[in-house]
């Protein structure tokens, strides 16, 4: 079982120690161990649930609604419709994003294409 320092934690996942902090602090990543000293203790579940909070926020998601998806998910499968219609509404907005983005690109490819 790895463990990961917050210096070793923010270099896996490319966020700040400042970052990681405020997710904790927000309850983002609740549970987070700490040894004797204070100090934090990521273990690879933490690594890989950053990783998926850094999904959702790159894609548009909210930090409210990912801490809400994260309640739904310590829930166990009781709320799993729940959290799962919360990622499919998700998706819609990710592919409507990716279509209106393909749209503008082309009208930037046409305007390089004029050389004018």
């Amino acid at each position: 079982m790895s463990l990961y320092t917050i210096s070793q934690a923010s270099a896996e996942v490319h966020l700040t120690p400042y970052t990681l902090r405020y997710y904790e602090k927000e309850g983002l990543l609740p549970g987070v161990k700490k040894d004797s000293a204070g100090r934090r203790n990521y273990h690879e579940d933490d690594i890989q649930r950053i990783g998926f909070i850094k999904c959702l926020k790159g894609t548009g998601m909210s930090l409210k609604q990912i801490k809400e998806y994260g309640s739904l998910y310590a829930q166990g499968k009781k709320k799993f419709e729940e959290r799962n219609a919360m990622l499919e509404s998700h998706r819609e907005k990710i592919l409507l994003e990716i279509k209106t983005q393909k749209k503008y690109l082309k009208m930037v490819e046409a305007k390089i294409e004029m050389k004018i």
